[in-house]
């Protein structure tokens, strides 16, 4: 079975995770299985010294750390911060109708970038750069913001079906 992969991307304080979260909320109700995947561009601190799992993973050197408690699973894996998005979520996403990824703006995969007004900075597309035809719309709460791909507004009627629409038909398809 294909999944298909697309990231939300934005400023700091743009509200990616929300809009991350609506999307999923959304394609859960259509009954599709949503998995997702977060960058950090700063180290990623989920568990804290003396626990079992963290002994196991540094003081014992473990490759890779696994907890699994009665309703969830995590995994700590010492990996270099050079792996896209793709690579991951083949590796870690297996069942996925759909992975949302959060971050990873310099890859080449379909995105959708949020942008608010009151932060005071342009969107981050740009009409010349490498990455354009990545971008499946601008979603922003700026009534005059205009742009050469689609700008989706969260006053618009029915904004979410529809930008979950569009994100389910623009995705890129990725093969077992």
């Amino acid at each position: 079975m294909s999944m298909r992969i697309v990231s939300i991307i934005g400023r700091k304080d743009a509200g990616k995770t929300t809009l991350l979260i609506a999307l999923a909320r959304e394609f859960k109700r259509q009954g599709k299985r949503v998995m997702t995947i977060k960058h950090a561009s700063h180290p990623a601190v989920l568990d804290h010294e003396g626990t079992d799992t963290w002994r196991h993973f540094h003081e014992g050197s473990a490759e890779r750390t696994l907890i699994a408690a009665p309703d969830t699973r995590a995994v700590f894996e010492r990996s270099p911060d050079d792996t896209d998005p793709e690579t991951l979520a083949r590796r870690y996403m297996a069942g996925a109708d759909i992975v949302l990824v959060e971050g990873f703006k310099r890859f080449p995969i379909p995105r959708i970038e949020v942008h608010r007004k009151s932060l005071g900075h342009p969107p981050l597309f740009d009409e010349a750069g490498a990455l354009t035809k990545h971008w499946i719309a601008i979603v922003t709460d700026n009534p005059s913001l205009n742009a050469t791909t689609r700008v989706i507004r969260f006053q618009d009627t029915m904004w979410l079906p529809l930008l979950a629409g569009l994100t389910w038909e623009h995705a890129k398809v990725l093969e077992p």
